[in-house]
């Protein structure tokens, strides 16, 4: 399995992400829909479906144990998330702000959607806060991966 697949595959859902949601043959049970702070989805036959914490897989899962047999013999269940909610980059970067987030996105990529670094930016003072635990800081390099939600610090250099 590729890296980017890979990564993918190991995304956790949460709120912000906008998901497709397909039955193959069944139209009528296909939604797209944005994750608010909830973290649920409104399906149909089965009600508020909480997804926000699962991966993918997961959700294809649940999903297709709730429809079989009530309201369908064998149904192939298809999720993909259509939109990433963003991650956040401040800091000594040109152009700090909250940005899509690609799966396999390394600190290095974030950076060069945020302009690059300014003439101060010290790479050796880079921290990395996960989404799961704002309060938890990181140090990170250029090549450490981020994630939908994470929020990287670029720090100053003292000449």
């Amino acid at each position: 399995m590729s890296p980017l697949a890979h990564a993918q595959e190991a995304y956790i859902l949460g709120a912000g992400d906008k998901i497709s949601i397909k039955v193959f043959g069944q139209e009528d049970l296909s939604i797209e829909s944005f994750l608010g702070n909830s973290g649920s989805v409104n399906y149909p036959f089965l009600g508020d479906v909480k997804v926000a914490g699962l991966s993918i897989k997961q959700v294809e899962l649940f999903i297709t144990q709730g429809l079989k047999g009530d309201y369908l013999i064998n149904p192939n269940v298809y999720v993909q998330v259509i939109e990433y909610r963003p991650f956040y980059i401040h800091g000594e970067v040109k152009k700090p702000g909250g940005y899509p987030y690609h799966p396999g996105m390394t600190i290095n990529q974030a950076v060069a959607l945020a302009g690059g670094l300014t003439d101060r930016a010290d790479t050796d003072k880079i921290s990395l806060y996960k989404e799961a635990d704002k309060k938890l800081k990181q140090h990170a390099s250029l090549q450490h991966n981020v994630n939908a939600g994470d929020t990287i610090t670029i720090e100053q250099r003292f000449f």
